[in-house]
């Protein structure tokens, strides 16, 4: 039911002298043109096939160092030969594209002719023809094999002046009878999907693929700072989100969603056409794209790479009526606004147009609905008007200063801007419930855009209403407001208010999308209401979808007044997310205090329960049994909730934590439960048994470490069924607690190890027992996973984990189905932006990884179902929980693919098995044989297959690696005690093929860095005169005395002896050779006064440093001869 207002510009100072304007409908609408072509399926089926041959050589090349996962973006990479093809079916081309368009295409042409040994003589009819069917070829999201670098050059060696190198590198893929197989023929010709697609069939398309080893299968959560569109009414209601770094689009009554992916970083900006057919998407970030999209088919059908080179990406984007041009602001300190003909697949803006700071910063834009020259946008404190001239593609604006004393009143901070329905005016909204009208002032079309600008004026304040308008939109005859209040009006042309809905209540409105389809007349049932008007006639307007400030999203069917409400997720951070142990539910926890349960299988709500405020949660769990859920807050409360309900499971909840408790578990028979806080401190809950029922009370806490908590795991013993607990710190500690000794307020410590010297770990858990001994999993930031004996805690084996850009910093053990599945294990981890699987047992192959971008903005959680079908991430930030689906015959077929033995070893080192470096390795392990028997003794030479085990750390040096003492001891308990559990013997000899195994496991995984050495430095150095952090040398001297793995007299002079070349052959290791003792050395004499990290690394250890490090401190420093 509506009220009734008076005129806002009735008694207005500025009087009421507002003419209506005719109403205008943009056309715009473009007849798509479709061609009956054929083309014999061989072809497509070759070039299916030849591209899939060619990632695989791709993923074969790029083995040789750890590589970066390729993100979502790269699945556009095949759409670049068509972009021009399939645009160019639907959309007419304009004059000035006349010249260039057909070149491109011919160039392209010939480079598919001249590998696929196509006919040259095509006509153009034939050869638009051809190119077209190109457009099926499939598309997929990309695995992390390839990286992105390379993907690039892919793409980009499809560029005609890249041609000829692309088709001399898919050519050696290609054997002569497989060309000669597939050689295309005169025959059936298939047309592009999006082409000749005229209806949404996005539905209709099978999406049960299981070709990547994880899919995206649906997504929790939007982000509510972006506007959601209503896409499809009438028999379907489909809408279209961001959601992270993917564009969801969700039918409301089918209870699916389909995504689009291809972005790199987070969308930061989305818009749709007025057809609803084409969605264009971008984001901010390193490498950002714009994205166009067929919301018919799901298809990327053009991709604008490096569209903000100066900035960070792109702040806002609009689309025209008809959809041929995108507009768009940058994201930089000095914004740019770009107008693109994406519809002709160039790379490059039409015309741009820099803004000065003092314009503010842009942050939303438009188009004029009837002529697509003509833009508007606003910051909060100045609005601009754009006209673009196409001929000479000059874009030109007016950005008149508005100040209080414009209207000697108050005017607002501005929140968006449109075009007057009398299509003479611009209208721009305030947070003070103001409407600013500005004139436009329109030069003739015969005028030269050098003489005559075109500007705007202010003309009128208008007040409109108390609250702040946060939405301003057009819709058929009206002008709509949402604001700040939840409240949403209607006006008419002279801003006379026609109805309203403030009944709603609801919260702050971000954003208003109305139906495509017209609103159906009134008559005997339906049921519009009566507006506010003189005449008291029906309100008649199109259904709409809101969506509010609290993450809410409803739908508003206007002939009954009805609102639904369809979306209701967390509107702040999500930080935590836990699995039921056998049913399919799913907990998410937002700082905004909301815990939602779903049923992930029939991907539907169950129940929620929103905390008191200030209570933000952090970590969940459920205990084994299924019948608790133990939930953390960042304030430091623990409640225990009932898992089927949320409600208490205790009267009080405990408040033992003052900052936010990170980490809760339960022990495996849920007698124990534990958590961890940012304080550094674990406390234990335990259930005791008082009037016959089971009752939580506090036992203990304890601040066991000096830096953060990193993991805290439960256990069981191995020689009883007792609970063992355990937490891991970036302090470099791992403490093991004794429960049973443990009493009211005493937590007793049983045990401390130290698990690292120079990487702190990230994350722990128990190792599945695929071998007799069982072990402790523990990650570092140095990508590598560290095997510890469960009981005496020594480290085992020390392996290369998965390398994608980050380390480690979750990682669960994929629960398996059945007790066959058993035999082969899954690992699941995260990193800081990518979640992946690994394949047990860990042995360094690289092969046996693959990851996928998840949250480009950092991952804040980890869960996965109990029958290991699915895994589920957490963005943070971003506000969205991600499932994905795993398909582990995927990740085994890139395996095989990847070769047996220790063919996936070979290409981890330079030059692989006929390089340079493994020849090298070869001599230097046979030298050691010869040291072993002696250098200087007669007897007979013994070659054998085996080095003695002591002379492991000279051949590590001798080609690169520079452990540790504990590394060093390390590695010989990882080979000594190799067999021992199987067979009780004690090897102590290594064979070369275990040796490269062990260097590749222990060396640092991106070499020796300048970053690394220069940080020593830092911390150790004092600023010299030259502004260069130094060590004097009587305290470089005593460090290397006295501080870490200490060296003795001795043990120093003969290492400078040999470094400087005192001792030619060597050091105290050849006594014959020796011909200078350390002792006779002058260190005042051999080393400088003052020592930086520059000297050090040259001077002192002869190893050579690339020219660029100053500028890139990452740069890797290689070893040298030196002349003797």
């Amino acid at each position: 039911m509506s009220d009734t207002e008076k005129n806002p510009l009735e008694g207005t100072e500025d009087g009421e002298t507002e003419k209506e304007g005719e109403e205008q409908e943009g056309g715009g609408g473009e007849e798509e043109e479709e061609e009956e072509e054929e083309e014999e399926e061989e072809y497509l089926t070759y070039y299916k096939e030849e591209n899939m041959q060619q990632e695989s050589m791709v993923q074969d090349d790029t083995t040789g160092k750890p590589q970066e996962p390729t993100t979502s973006m790269t699945s556009l990479e095949g759409l670049e030969l068509t972009d021009s093809l399939i645009l160019s079916e639907i959309f007419p081309k304009t004059h000035s594209d006349a010249e260039s368009e057909p070149s491109v295409q011919m160039e392209s042409f010939s480079s598919l002719g001249a590998h696929l040994d196509l006919p040259m003589d095509l006509t153009s009819s034939q050869e638009e023809q051809l190119l077209s069917a190109l457009q099926t070829q499939p598309l997929g999201q990309p695995t992390d094999q390839t990286s992105q670098d390379e993907l690039g050059l892919e793409r980009r060696g499809w560029e005609p002046e890249k041609g000829e190198r692309r088709q001399k590198e898919r050519a050696s893929y290609v054997t002569e009878e497989e060309e000669k197989e597939f050689q295309p023929k005169a025959g059936i010709l298939k047309e592009s999907l999006v082409s000749t697609t005229t209806e949404d069939i996005l539905f209709q398309k099978d999406d049960s693929t299981n070709v990547y080893p994880l899919t995206m299968k649906w997504s929790y959560g939007w982000n509510s700072s972006l506007p959601v569109y209503y896409i499809r009414d009438e028999s379907q209601r489909v809408l279209l989100y961001a959601s992270g770094h993917t564009a969801v689009i969700y039918n409301v009554f089918r209870n699916e969603q389909r995504h689009l992916q291809g972005h790199p970083n987070v969308i930061s900006c989305l818009c749709l056409s007025e057809d609803r057919r084409w969605i264009a998407t971008a984001d901010k970030g390193p490498n950002c794209l714009i994205i166009i999209w067929d919301s018919f088919t799901g298809i990327p059908v053009h991709t604008i790479f490096d569209s903000c080179p100066e900035g960070n990406g792109i702040q806002a984007i609009a689309i025209t009526r008809d959809a041929k041009y995108l507009a768009t602001i940058s994201d930089a300190e000095i914004q740019k606004v770009c107008i693109w003909r994406w519809t002709l697949a160039v790379e490059t803006p039409a015309c741009t147009l820099d803004l000065p700071k003092e314009y503010g910063f842009q942050n939303y834009l438009i188009f004029n609905p009837t002529n697509n020259k003509e833009l508007v946008s606003n910051s909060k404190t100045q609005a601009i008007y754009y006209l673009w001239y196409e001929e000479g593609d000059i874009l030109v604006h007016s950005a008149p200063l508005l100040t209080e004393k414009t209207f000697n009143k108050l005017v607002g901070r501005f929140s968006q801007s449109v075009f007057h329905l009398n299509l003479t005016q611009v209208l721009s909204a305030t947070m003070e419930g103001k409407l600013v009208v500005w004139d436009v002032h329109r030069p003739p079309p015969s005028a030269s855009p050098s003489l005559a600008f075109p500007y705007i004026k202010p003309c009128k304040l208008v007040h409109l209403q108390k609250e702040g308008i946060t939405v301003l939109t057009t819709v058929d005859s009206y002008i709509v407001t949402g604001d700040i209040k939840g409240s949403i009006k209607f006006y008419d042309h002279t801003l006379s208010i026609v109805n309203w809905y403030s009944h709603f209540k609801l919260s702050s409105i971000r954003t208003l999308s109305f139906s495509k389809t017209l609103a159906t007349p009134p008559t005997e049932k339906s049921n519009y209401p009566l507006d506010c008007t003189l005449k008291h006639g029906h309100f008649v307007v199109r259904n709409l979808v809101i969506g509010t400030s609290d993450a809410t999203v409803y739908h508003l069917k206007a002939d009954e007044t009805k609102l639904e409400k369809l979306l209701g997720e967390p509107k702040e951070a999500i930080g935590a997310i836990a699995c039921h142990p056998y049913q399919p539910l799913i907990a998410i926890g937002s700082f905004c205090g909301m815990i939602k349960v779903w049923h992930y299988e029939r991907k539907k709500y169950l129940f929620s329960r929103v905390f008191e405020k200030g209570l933000g949660v952090q970590s969940l769990s459920y205990n084994p049994e299924g019948a608790l859920l133990g939930a953390s807050f960042t304030e430091g409360t623990v409640y225990i909730l009932d898992a089927m309900s949320l409600e208490n499971g205790i009267p009080e909840p405990f408040k033992y934590s003052r900052t936010s408790v990170t980490h809760i578990s339960f022990s495996h028979d849920s007698k124990y439960m534990a958590t961890a806080d940012a304080n550094f401190t674990v406390a234990v809950y335990m259930v005791k048994v008082k009037n016959g029922q089971r009752v939580w009370e506090y036992l203990a806490r304890l601040r066991s470490h000096r830096k953060s908590i990193r993991s805290l795991l439960f256990g069981v013993f191995l020689d009883s069924n007792e609970p063992r607990l355990l937490s891991l710190g970036k302090d470099r500690l791992l403490i093991e607690y004794n429960l049973l000794k443990s009493t009211k307020d005493h937590l007793e410590v049983l045990d401390i190890h130290q698990t690292d010297q120079g990487n702190y770990p990230t994350c722990m858990i128990w190792y599945p027992p695929l071998t007799k001994e069982l072990f402790l999993l523990i990650c570092n930031t140095g990508y590598k996973v560290k095997l510890f004996n469960s009981t005496t805690k020594m480290c085992r084996k020390t392996l290369l984990g998965p390398v994608y850009g980050s380390p480690i910093e979750q990682v669960q053990v994929l629960p398996m189905k059945t007790a066959l599945d058993l035999q082969k294990r899954y690992l699941v981890f995260i990193n800081r932006d990518k979640v992946g699987l690994q394949i047990l047992p860990i042995d360094g192959n690289p092969h046996k990884t693959s990851a996928i971008v998840c949250h480009p903005n950092g991952v804040a959680g980890l869960a996965l179902s109990h029958d290991g079908r699915y895994i589920f991430t957490s963005g943070g930030q971003d506000r969205s929980v991600v499932q994905w689906a795993v398909h582990l015959s995927a990740l085994e077929a890139a395996v095989s693919l990847g070769g047996q033995d220790l063919t996936p070893f070979y290409s981890l080192v330079s030059g692989g098995r006929e390089g340079k470096f493994y020849r090298e390795l070869e001599d230097y392990f046979y030298y050691s044989q010869l040291r072993g028997q002696g250098i200087d003794t007669m007897e007979a030479r013994k070659v054998s297959e085996h080095i003695c085990l002591s002379e492991l750390p000279f051949v590590m040096r001798a080609i690169g690696f520079y452990p540790s003492e504990e590394k060093i001891e390390d590695m010989f308990n990882e080979i000594k005690f190799s067999e021992y559990v199987d067979s009780g013997e004690i090897i102590d000899k290594i064979n070369l093929t275990d040796f490269l195994k062990v260097y590749l496991n222990h060396r640092p995984p991106f070499g020796n860095s300048m970053k690394a050495i220069q940080r020593s430095f830092d911390i150790l150095g004092y600023t010299n005169s030259k502004g260069q952090k130094a060590i004097r040398r009587e305290d470089f001297l005593k460090l290397l005395l006295t501080k870490g793995e200490h060296m003795t007299e001795e043990e120093m002079s003969d290492c400078f002896a040999t470094l400087l070349g005192l001792n030619p052959e060597g050091w105290k290791s050849e006594p014959a050779a020796a011909s200078l003792k350390g002792s006779e050395m002058c260190f005042e004499e051999e080393l400088p006064d003052e020592i930086t990290a520059e000297i050090f690394v040259t001077e002192i250890l002869g190893l050579t440093i690339s020219p660029d490090f100053r500028q890139d401190p990452t740069v890797m420093v290689s070893e040298v001869m030196r002349n003797v």
